[in-house]
């Protein structure tokens, strides 16, 4: 059994009496652990997603060759979690996710309505003479990749692709136990026109 708590918080990084419940609650199957692991975590975040997050670091990054810089502000509740070495690790990671992955917002609802209209319509040009409940279908599955594309929350995690960034961020939360909030960013890149 301590083998089994062991491999499981490597693999999430949750408390030792999180693994062992889960690992119970499991009957000693890691991967349904790690599945109860993180459904506990999405309703402690989303418990904790109405909390004030006030306080936080500004972390700038430069990406290797100094053409791409990133400064990205991400907010915590607490003085003692923005000091926090894994909260550190995490605006790291989210400021090289910005980095190499160039998203344009940070979630969808941040996407101006124009900008999903103008989508919309090249998605429904691309598909003329197809049926309209085809286009529908299709047109908002395009949507979903736009979004995947261009917001930061819904793009794959650079370190772990088979996670959402909203996961990672989802997983923080449950983690350290303070609402965390990417608050803005801004992304350079040589030669790139404003």
């Amino acid at each position: 059994m301590l083998d089994a708590i062991k491999e499981l918080r490597e693999k999430t990084s949750a408390g030792m009496m999180d693994c062992k419940r889960a690992l119970k609650e499991a009957n000693g199957d890691i991967n349904k652990a790690i599945e109860i692991l993180r459904k506990k975590g999405i309703a402690l975040a989303s418990k904790k997603a109405s909390r004030t997050a006030k306080d936080g670091v500004i972390e700038s990054y430069i990406h290797l060759g100094s053409k791409i810089g990133v400064l990205l502000e991400v907010n915590c509740e607490s003085d003692f979690v923005a000091r926090n070495k894994d909260f550190k690790i995490f605006v790291k990671d989210v400021a090289m996710q910005i980095a190499a992955s160039h998203p344009r917002y940070i979630s969808k609802e941040d996407v101006p309505v124009d900008v999903i209209e103008k989508e919309k319509e090249i998605i429904k040009a691309q598909m003329k003479g197809k049926p309209e409940n085809v286009i529908e279908k299709i047109a908002e599955g395009k949507l979903e990749k736009f979004y995947e594309e261009a917001c930061l929350l819904n793009q794959p995690f650079i370190k772990d692709m088979n996670i959402k960034v909203r996961d990672y961020l989802t997983s923080m939360v449950a983690k350290i136990g303070e609402n965390i909030v990417v608050r803005r960013f801004t992304r350079y890149q040589v030669g790139e026109e404003c």
